[in-house]
């Protein structure tokens, strides 16, 4: 870990130019310098008083913060296929974010879950094929390249009402798939 550019890293998202963290922390612009282009290296003390003017800790400076995946490929899809439709899930273990998005292809004639009351939010759009989404007792028709928006107040589920598999991206927020 180079520790100099880390703490270059804190100080710019602090707001603080290299004076005002020379002031705070009670050292010379100059070490602080060559302490950010890693041609030196502060004693504990040292780096427990910059972390102190920089709003932090020892211990969170060294904590080790894992890369979260920003893109996925196929292999990353985890697919359930059933009679009636096919969901693949395209954002792993999305449960643990506040979106959570799915492809649903729902063959001819079949239907999707259906979602239970709740206090979410969805988003869907068709990628292919003729649905239907309903909503208790009103049903709405979807085409290709159609969108829809609802909360989730009442239960709901959508049908492909085509010849062929219909192909739908639905996002829901919180994530209840």
């Amino acid at each position: 870990m180079k520790i100099g550019s880390k703490i270059k890293d804190l100080r710019i998202k602090n707001g603080l130019t290299l004076e005002e963290l020379a002031s705070r922390s009670e050292l010379t612009k100059g070490f602080l310098s060559q302490l950010e282009r890693d041609l030196t290296s502060p004693s504990i003390s040292t780096l427990e008083d910059i972390l102190e003017a920089l709003g932090t800790d020892l211990s969170s400076f060294f904590a080790s913060s894992p890369d979260r995946q920003i893109v996925f490929g196929k292999n990353d899809v985890f697919v359930d296929e059933r009679e009636e439709h096919k969901v693949e899930w395209i954002v792993p273990n999305a449960q643990k974010n506040d979106m959570e998005p799915i492809r649903i292809t729902i063959h001819p004639g079949c239907s999707s879950f259906t979602m239970k009351s709740n206090e979410g939010q969805e988003f869907g759009y068709v990628l292919s094929g003729k649905l239907e989404l309903v909503i208790g007792k009103k049903v709405y028709p979807l085409k290709a390249k159609e969108t829809f928006y609802l909360d989730g107040e009442k239960s709901h589920f959508v049908r492909n009402v085509g010849s062929k598999d219909a192909v739908l991206l639905w996002v829901a927020t919180p994530p209840m798939f």
